[in-house]
């Protein structure tokens, strides 16, 4: 009897929600076409390593720092980035 159960409930299919076997046949919008990734003329490396050189590259320091609270983390964050160049 259990077997008779347990076969019940696998043997049932159910349809899909989607009918496959329907083409679409109209696309709303436009359809675009993705950059090509290694293209030089979509890369934004020559523009980012222009804003690099504009504000004098990375002004945190390196290295891991812990903090108690993200507040704190954020504080410190700031104070790096606002500090005068030395």
């Amino acid at each position: 009897m259990i077997e008779a159960a347990t076969t019940a409930k696998f043997s049932i299919v159910k349809q899909p929600l989607v009918n496959t076997e329907e083409s679409i046949d109209r696309v709303v919008g436009r359809r675009t076409h993705a950059p090509e990734a290694l293209s030089t003329k979509t890369s934004n490396k020559a523009e980012s390593i222009a804003w690099r050189k504009a504000f004098g590259g990375v002004r945190v320091p390196r290295g891991v720092y812990r903090f108690k609270t993200h507040e704190e983390a954020d504080q410190w964050l700031w104070r790096m980035i606002a500090r005068p160049r030395s």
